[in-house]
């Protein structure tokens, strides 16, 4: 599938809130059965939606970050957003969502294939993106790594106070 992904326009920004919280839905309720009753959950994302939103229209509008959308059949599907640290020489896909109605269509993989090329044409020489270990990251795993991501072992643990 060809996927056209163009940058990210003020026009935008509805339609990829929008997207972004409908495609996370799963995956907060998957952090939020492996946290547990532990209350950790809770204190993180009191209202997960509200927070998701100001971090997704955060991302558009900073100008750190350089944002594209993909589109299907001339609607919004997914976006990317990804930092540039010409410093580090490193590239981080920062945020990426496909909608759950384009899903296992190949957006996510095509909108991080792009995000990969543009980090190489910006100099980058090392690509980067974190996600969960939980099953409602699952998918986007599997993204990454058929995209040639190497995952790096990392363990965080959380008690509420």
């Amino acid at each position: 599938m060809d996927t056209p992904i163009r940058p990210l326009d003020e026009r935008d920004h509805e339609p990829v809130v929008a997207l972004s919280l409908r495609s996370w839905a799963p995956v907060f309720a998957s952090m939020e059965v492996v946290l547990g009753p532990s209350g950790v959950f809770e204190r993180f994302y009191p209202d997960w939606p509200v927070a998701q939103r100001a971090a997704v229209l955060a991302a558009c509008t900073d100008p750190a970050m350089s944002v594209w959308v993909a589109e299907v059949d001339g609607a919004v599907a997914g976006f990317v957003a990804v930092r540039f640290d010409r410093a580090e020489r490193l590239g981080e896909i920062h945020m990426v969502a496909v909608d759950p109605d384009h899903q296992r269509r190949g957006v996510g993989s095509a909108l991080t294939a792009f995000a990969v090329d543009r980090m190489r044409a910006e100099g980058m020489s090392i690509a980067m993106v974190e996600t969960g270990g939980d099953p409602g990251h699952g998918p986007a795993r599997r993204t990454y790594e058929r995209a040639g991501f190497t995952a790096m072992p990392v363990v965080r643990y959380f008690a509420a106070l």
